[in-house]
């Protein structure tokens, strides 16, 4: 049994059943009310949609939907759009194309790799290093993100990733606070200490890391990594001088704590020793 109002006649309700004949429309646009309403009902998580640039004008339908509902502002969804993806043809570069992807041999215009990755020709670094690029070209400008790109746009794009970056060390980037990327990119400061989150494990000796503070980098090479248990722990056996030449151990760890919460604390502790890469 579902209730429903129409701004023309009213509230009505409509039994849906096998026998009496009632058909209830889940098209596109109300398939989104649905999802995004079921959403708002959990507060602990912070839930974003991803659309395609597409839908910018139907989100308008799906919020006037929301509202009525009775979804407070603050409730809303947070959305994130991207640019649409069109086939040589000017259509777009449909989910249901690329779940058919295994079935179509000949698709004029879009090369293999757009429709399954499997088909890219290289390596999966080499895939992820052109797609990352192009991403980063694209964030450049924000006017990127209002418009359309056909399927062999980007493929040309991927493709103009400049050659020398091939024999580039690839770095993994980890922003940190204005205060201790100071500290870093003056080489003092030889020790981050970072929650053991998953990501994080897997960062091991010979690894480059690429600090990052606003418009400022620098790089540097993992020499170590050490896991504990506790903040306390790393500090009985790290030099306190080498995390933060500035300060006390007991203003670290203060500071440390304020950082990362008990809860952070207790998934483990990485004293990760670096040392700077000079030219890159």
């Amino acid at each position: 049994m579902f209730s429903a109002i129409c701004h023309d006649h009213g509230p009505y309700e409509l039994c849906i059943d096998p026998m009496d004949g009632g058909y209830l429309d889940l098209a596109t646009l109300y398939r989104n009310v649905v999802k995004e309403r079921s959403f708002t009902r959990n507060t602990s998580t912070l839930h974003v949609m991803l659309k395609g640039g597409d839908w910018a004008f139907g989100c308008q339908l799906v919020d006037g939907a929301l509202a009525e509902l009775g979804t407070p502002a603050r409730a809303m969804p947070v959305r994130i759009f991207t640019p649409q993806v069109l086939s040589d043809t000017g259509g777009k570069l449909s989910k249901s194309l690329i779940r058919a992807a295994g079935k179509i041999t000949d698709f004029p215009g879009v090369e293999p790799w757009m429709l399954s990755t499997t088909e890219w020709p290289g390596t999966t670094d080499q895939y992820v290093d052109a797609l990352l690029w192009m991403v980063s070209h694209l964030l450049t400008d924000p006017k990127h993100f209002f418009r359309s790109f056909t399927s062999q746009e980007l493929g040309r794009l991927m493709a103009s990733r400049p050659s020398r970056l091939a024999t580039t060390p690839r770095a993994r980037d980890m922003p940190i606070y204005k205060q201790y990327y100071d500290l870093i990119a003056a080489g003092t400061k030889t020790i981050e200490v970072r929650v053991a989150y998953t990501s994080m494990q897997r960062i091991k000796a010979g690894d480059q890391i690429r600090f990052t503070c606003r418009n400022e980098a620098t790089l540097t090479r993992v020499k170590r990594v050490t896991r504990y248990t506790s903040f306390t722990e790393m500090f009985d056996h790290e030099s306190a001088a080498a995390i933060n030449p500035t300060t006390t151990p007991e203003e670290q760890l203060r500071a440390i704590r304020d950082i990362f919460p008990a809860e952070k604390e207790a998934l483990g502790v990485l004293a990760i020793e670096v040392e700077k890469v000079e030219s890159w």
